[in-house]
């Protein structure tokens, strides 16, 4: 079996060796820069891990997993131009390298390629792959509207914001590993404990994101901490306090959420201190806790020998930081 390290190569080999090469320029340039600023590569390697549970040739599917991560950089360039960001992975975003106009024609491109590639697979898979990925897609979309309402909502609850990162997070990576359950031809029953494992997964990822995003060492996180905050963002931790927060907590809370001017260090060791005393971190950790568990026991489901879970297992503890 591969391991998640050799398959992460083999991944970026492909994109390299399969680059975009049509014309004009100025359509698949950005293209091209979008996929070679790399990352985790997160969502094809979890395609290729669940396959290789069941077959061994993980290869002969890379087209179809390098087309979600198609998906997904496309879906980040998107995201980058709705929210005016500047940088990703340490470069400019493409609407500030080129232009928002190049970031929409780029990234509408990006969505055809990724259905293209993926559609590339075995003919008599063709149809339960294509339908997975369509409601997939669909469903992102869906979690990416309701994260714009929430931008103007202060009554978001726990169970919205959940259903929302299950949406907009969650249900690629549960398609992923399904995705490579399909084409590999295993059981509708091990096929959907795998992606209930992926959903599982993807909630305790988006949560830990929110976490480090207050908690975070800034070198390991790879960005600033406390843009959440300073961008009022419904999290988890956000929609608890309130919840939870005494009525000083709560004035002050809201004094913070509705300034207009303000200094950024300032508010976000305020807001972190109301965290820190109504416990909100320990409140987080324990969902996160909740979540993987949940996951892990729907990878314990799938009807294969555990020696065959393991570089799946390994990985996602690698995803979650986890020591095991």
């Amino acid at each position: 079996m591969y391991t998640s390290e050799e398959l992460i190569k083999m991944v970026n080999d492909y994109i390299e060796s399969t680059s975009v090469n049509r014309k004009p320029e100025g359509l698949y340039e950005p293209i091209r820069y979008v996929l070679s600023l790399g990352g985790k590569r997160i969502r094809p390697v979890l395609m290729l891990l669940a396959y290789n549970m069941f077959k061994d040739d993980p290869e002969t599917i890379m087209e179809t997993a390098v087309g979600l991560e198609t998906y997904h950089n496309f879906t980040l360039l998107h995201d980058d131009l709705m929210d005016n960001a500047d940088v990703r992975r340490g470069m400019p975003t493409v609407h500030k390298k080129w232009n928002a106009n190049t970031a929409i024609l780029s990234g509408d491109t990006m969505l055809i390629i990724a259905f293209q590639r993926v559609a590339r697979c075995k003919e008599e898979k063709l149809r339960p792959v294509l339908d997975l990925f369509t409601q997939t897609v669909l469903e992102i979309d869906e979690g990416q509207q309701y994260d714009i309402d929430f931008e103007t909502r202060n009554d978001v609850t726990e169970e919205e914001y959940i259903e929302m990162i299950r949406l907009k997070t969650s249900v690629l990576l549960a398609c992923a590993v399904k995705m490579g359950a399909i084409l590999a031809g295993a059981d509708e029953e091990d096929a959907s404990n795998l992606y209930n494992f992926g959903e599982k997964l993807g909630l305790a990822f988006q949560l830990q994101d929110d976490l480090l995003d207050v908690y975070g060492d800034p070198k390991v996180f790879g960005k600033a901490i406390g843009g959440d905050i300073t961008s009022n963002k419904k999290t988890y931790m956000l929609i608890n306090a309130m919840l939870r927060a005494d009525e000083k907590q709560a004035a002050e809370l809201k004094k913070w959420i509705s300034a207009e001017h303000f200094d950024k260090a300032e508010k976000i060791n305020a807001v972190t201190e109301i965290y820190n005393n109504i416990g909100i971190r320990e409140l987080c950790e324990k969902k996160i806790n909740d979540y993987f568990e949940q996951a892990r026991l729907s990878l314990q489901k799938v009807n294969l020998p555990d020696e065959k879970k393991t570089q799946l297992q390994h990985f996602t503890d690698l995803m979650m930081k986890r020591e095991k």
